[in-house]
């Protein structure tokens, strides 16, 4: 029998304003459909516009997670920070050997459903799209 929400172990739990969003990569060179199979999962605090939560994020950074897949290859594992300035990127702690990818714009982008999200990575800019956003 699975626990609700409100049923689980406390170390389960989010804050509220934590959401799992999915990025999947958009049309672009060489993928003209897109791909399925590369992309992000994000689990970060989000506000009421789908705006990434930057108090909520600085107090609970730990839980700020992104995995990185590409098809055929491991995924890369880390977290999501913000460099001084404001700037939002990914650093692979976790496991990951390339450079930590920037997101374009990131304090001002929507993750909402249907928006498309850059992201700087070691080969240069790629779009992606969100295709879920499942509050925790």
């Amino acid at each position: 029998m699975a626990l609700s929400k409100t049923h689980q172990p406390a170390s389960r739990r989010f804050p509220e304003g934590f959401a799992k969003v999915r990025l999947r990569l958009a049309r672009e060179h060489g993928h003209p459909q897109g791909s399925p199979e590369h992309g992000y999962d994000l689990v970060m605090p989000l506000d009421n516009a789908g705006c990434i939560d930057g108090k909520l994020w600085k107090s609970h950074r730990d839980l700020c997670r992104v995995v990185h897949y590409r098809s055929g290859e491991e995924h890369d594992l880390g977290h999501l920070v913000r460099q001084p300035g404001g700037q939002w990127k990914f650093h692979y702690d976790i496991k990951g050997d390339e450079g930590d990818p920037q997101g374009y714009h990131f304090t001002d982008e929507r993750f909402v459903v249907g928006e498309y999200i850059s992201v700087i990575e070691d080969d240069g800019p790629h779009t992606y799209r969100v295709v879920t956003v499942e509050r925790l």
